[in-house]
């Protein structure tokens, strides 16, 4: 077991460079699988959960070859399993977009339950299989084991009740190859959704709308191999944007598309921060105590729910009173417990959270408890006086590449080191 270390008040300066996109390389990845053929793929993060997702892809036949940093080749044409075991998608909540894409190719798959972050509540599938089951997939579930067939996939209208990018990208993969024309209405805008349809065009895929609400896809009776480099990683991007503003000091994000980053950007601006814009960076400043406002996340293009620990913890040293809502997701405020235990002044009100400024953080030992939370608890620690100890980090490599080379770099002070070693243990990476 290994924990993060963090000595507190230092400013960040300099650049940090952001790693491909997460969620747009966990549902690409995945689509590999729609074709037999072989795939070159750049800009790929390397985290926790890629590599758990090329190890699937792996254990069912494909060679997945490393050509460089960050730079992959997937070979499908020895593909042949339609069974993904409980072992290899336990830790892994994108596994279940191998239910489509298996669909997608074989019109069958057996897929365990996903695992991932929780966040205290339930995070159902149910839209995803409504989804399937409309495009004439037969859905039956044994052991946590789902398992989907039909004699052939055909295409139909989908409306989802719910704004789900779970259950878009996992319809977009089965219906690609279905038979006609399919139509997913209400669906979901987010970038990683126009990177899959960008890249399953590139196969042979026939997408148009992806980024608006209604979807259209014209089924093709083939895919074939590409060369394609996922998009920057929009809420690794946001999370420096913030420690920046939280720890202070003047940051320049490299590798990034301003645009998707305009909902925290508006946020950073509102309380004080300086935000500067180029055509592939940021340059965010702070200095001085920051002022309060109120957040609300929606789906895209508003406030993503992904970064909201992130920003929790900056409004929790701004001056005045900061109201926090997320209408995404239930229950993910369970982070707030370890700000208080850091001096935060934070009351739940259903799915609010009441924000009342401090002077400052205290370092105290806290502990990730999802991959965003931890995340949040990187840059209380950064901005905390004294030092702070993260336990349960394996949620955070799911998700940040060389977090702690990144912050180094910058100046901040962060290791990570062998747990239950003391403080003064061996760093293991730098």
């Amino acid at each position: 077991m290994e924990k993060f270390v963090i000595q507190g008040g230092r400013p960040l300066s300099g650049e940090i460079e952001i790693s491909g996109a997460k969620n747009a390389a966990v549902a690409i990845l995945p689509a590999t699988i729609l074709a037999k053929d072989r795939f070159v793929i750049e800009n790929v993060p390397d985290i926790r959960d890629i590599s758990s997702m090329l190890q699937i892809l792996e254990v069912m036949g494909a060679t997945v070859e490393t050509l460089g940093p960050n730079k992959i080749a997937i070979d499908t044409r020895g593909f042949v399993s339609k069974t993904v075991p409980y072992e290899l998608t336990r830790n892994l909540r994108a596994s279940y977009y191998l239910l489509g894409a298996l669909l997608g190719m074989y019109s069958h798959a057996s897929v365990a339950m996903p695992g991932g972050c929780n966040f205290g509540g339930v995070r159902p599938i149910d839209l995803h299989l409504k989804a399937f089951q409309a495009l004439g997939t037969v859905i039956t579930t044994d052991g946590g084991v789902i398992d989907a067939r039909a004699p052939r996939l055909v295409g139909a209208s989908v409306y989802f009740d719910k704004v789900s990018v779970g259950a878009t990208i996992n319809l977009m993969l089965a219906a690609v190859k279905a038979r006609g024309l399919t139509v997913i209405e209400n669906a979901a805008k987010e970038p990683h959704i126009v990177d899959l349809a960008n890249f399953l065009n590139l196969m042979g895929a026939n997408i148009k709308g992806a980024g608006t609400d209604e979807i259209k896809i014209e089924g093709v009776s083939e895919l074939h191999g590409c060369d394609y480099s996922i998009i920057p990683d929009q809420i690794e991007a946001g999370t420096y944007m913030v420690a920046a503003a939280a720890a202070g000091g003047d940051l320049t994000i490299k590798n990034v598309i301003p645009k998707h980053l305009e909902p925290i950007t508006v946020k950073l601006r509102e309380c004080g921060a300086g935000v500067e814009e180029f055509d592939d960076a940021v340059r965010v400043t702070a200095s001085g105590r920051l002022t309060a406002c109120n957040i609300k996340t929606l789906p895209h293009p508003g406030f993503p729910t992904d970064m909201q620990p992130q920003f929790t913890v900056l409004l929790t040293m701004c001056e005045g009173v900061s109201v926090v809502t997320d209408s995404v997701w239930d229950n993910r405020f369970r982070y707030v417990d370890q700000l208080v235990r850091m001096g935060a002044s934070i009351s739940i009100e259903g799915k609010a959270a009441i924000v009342t400024g401090v002077d400052r953080l205290k370092g105290a030992p806290v502990r990730a408890d999802d991959l965003r939370a931890g995340a949040a608890m990187i840059i209380a620690g950064l901005c905390a006086k004294g030092t702070t100890e993260i336990e349960d980090i394996i949620h955070i490599d799911r998700g940040y590449e060389d977090v702690v080379r990144k912050l180094r770099g910058v100046g901040a002070e962060i290791s990570r080191v062998d747990f239950p070693s003391p403080t003064a243990g061996a760093v293991k990476r730098a």
